[in-house]
């Protein structure tokens, strides 16, 4: 199983990356000028990693209720289920963002920005959230696993 984690923007697309380890790990994001020069950006790494699936954050408003930036990432997920023939999951990206600023120095956080990295970090808590809610880990004490 190889996923790409997806954090739209209109601006810059946040990716992350994860395999059998259910680890997610972030990619350069795209930054490119064009959706299109974007867009060409992550079908490299599709192509490239053999990606199986997509999970694409899907950016709730607060109350839960689904706004504008929502439906604009519902879009981009139906291009890219057209573009690859892959499933593509939506999945709740809220806080996520913030999460992955929360990972980078206060004095560092304007420098990096446009490069991406905020939001591949975000992408990959989307991915990580994602992977854990249908992959949870084992239980750590031997006493709650099952008996053969």
């Amino acid at each position: 199983m190889r996923i790409l984690g997806v954090d739209y923007g209109t601006k810059r697309v946040g990716l992350a990356y994860a395999d059998e380890l259910l680890v997610a790990m972030p990619l350069p994001a795209a930054v490119q000028a064009t959706d299109e020069e974007r867009v060409a950006h992550l079908l490299k790494f599709v192509k490239e990693r053999r990606v199986q699936e997509l999970v694409v954050g899907l950016p709730y408003n607060m109350d839960g209720t689904i706004g504008f930036k929502a439906k604009e990432a519902q879009a981009f997920a139906e291009k890219l289920r057209q573009l690859t023939g892959l499933p593509v999951h939506l999945s709740d990206e809220t806080l996520t963002s913030y999460a992955a600023e929360q990972s980078i120095s206060k004095k560092d956080r304007r420098d990096v920005r446009a490069s991406g990295v905020v939001d591949s970090r975000a992408a990959a808590v989307i991915l990580q959230e994602y992977l854990d809610e249908k992959w949870p880990p084992l239980p750590l004490n031997p006493d709650a696993l099952p008996k053969e």
